[in-house]
């Protein structure tokens, strides 16, 4: 839990009053290889830290004697409408959160207009989330060694409805995340992850030590992939394409020129230890972008001040990951939907505070570094 956020323990999710309240009932809900598959971050999770230091930091500049009777969090995502610029993050394995794992998330984005990113590894099929979704889904590809296999996934999260592609780009292999090798971090046998590899073939990876995750992951991704094959990938899907996991503006240059939204990430601290966090990268990013793309962030988040500094300094939209998680930990469908209604209440109220009736008027102006 972050240090600068309080949390009082709370019966029920009727009585948190925000996601901190949130995050310490899902946490109580997890077993120890569930919670440290979702908490940990890469060796002394010196990122997974500064991605909330660094908004603590940032301070408001609010305009007073402003219209604000009627404040609208409203905003868009490549054509979609969304109530508020929150959206929700791949993650893998939600069915270690709750028994209904994805779809109670997909559910949950399409009650509250917001917006799912489906992980790779998940643990239910695309064509099932997508039905629960109802058009609020992306899907998040990690692009595999099996090229034809790639395809195939592809071809289905089209089929099933998926508005966007987003291409993990920081993961040619898994980050070390101690907790999970320590312990053996694996899933548990009732649960699969149907896109990728049948129960049997993970099996086959599970051995007396590490981590089942990193030992499955290691021979399964294409390490090959550069920036000239992504002409490969466009010709593999009709859906726009995001590269997620840009933290410099010479990549997010290079995305733009090759036709591809900014997804700005750190892969929520669990890859790359003391790399800059998400926010501090994200002025040089818009820079570079100059306009070209949509862009998009995650980690760290867990307030409306976040979301309201962030799409102020740039970004479309922010994404939430572990704050999701705790909130399908929590209460499946309805606490994941408690979750983006507490943190769309703080935005709006933000907002008004800060003198912003819309989305639009929030300008760099607003945050001082």
């Amino acid at each position: 839990m972050t240090p600068d956020v309080q949390a009082t323990p709370h019966a029920s999710l009727h009585d948190a009053v925000n996601l901190a309240d949130i995050e310490a009932l899902g946490r109580a809900a997890l077993d120890r290889n569930a919670l440290e598959y979702y908490a940990s971050g890469a060796n002394d999770e010196h990122t997974l830290r500064e991605n909330r230091a660094a908004f603590t930091r940032a301070r408001l500049r609010p305009r007073v004697l402003v219209d604000v009777s009627g404040v609208d969090t409203g905003t868009s995502v490549l054509g979609l409408p969304l109530s508020s610029p929150i959206g929700i993050a791949p993650s893998a394995f939600h069915g270690l959160a709750h028994p209904d794992a994805e779809r109670a998330t997909a559910r949950a984005a399409h009650a509250r207009d917001s917006v799912m990113t489906l992980s790779t590894f998940s643990n239910t099929p695309i064509e099932t989330v997508g039905a629960d979704a109802q058009g609020r889904f992306w899907f998040q590809l990690y692009l595999l060694r099996d090229r034809a296999l790639s395809r195939s996934i592809l071809d289905r999260a089209h089929a099933a409805g998926a508005r966007a592609l987003v291409f993990t780009v920081d993961a040619p292999f898994l980050g070390r995340r101690e907790a999970n090798e320590r312990h053996r971090f694996a899933l548990p046998a009732h649960l699969g992850a149907p896109n990728v590899a049948s129960r049997d073939t993970l099996a086959q990876v599970e051995t007396d030590r590490g981590s089942q995750l990193a030992n499955y992951f290691r021979d399964l991704a294409d390490k090959t992939f550069t920036w000239r094959d992504l002409d490969w990938l466009r010709g593999q899907t009709p859906l726009p394409i995001i590269l997620k996991g840009i933290l410099t503006a010479e990549d997010a240059q290079l995305a733009a020129e090759h036709g591809c939204h900014v997804w700005v990430s750190n892969h929520g601290g669990r890859q790359l230890d003391t790399a800059i966090s998400s926010f501090e990268a994200l002025p040089e990013i818009v820079d570079a972008v100059a306009g070209r793309t949509e862009i998009y962030l995650d980690g760290g988040v867990t307030r409306g001040t976040d979301v309201l500094k962030a799409v102020a300094l740039g970004a479309r939209a922010v994404f939430l990951g572990r704050a999701a998680l705790w909130g399908l930990a929590a209460g499946g469908q309805h606490g994941v939907e408690r979750t983006l209604e507490l943190l769309e209440d703080e935005v709006r109220l933000a907002m008004a505070l800060c003198g912003a009736a819309r989305i639009e008027h929030l300008t760099p102006a607003l945050v001082r570094l």
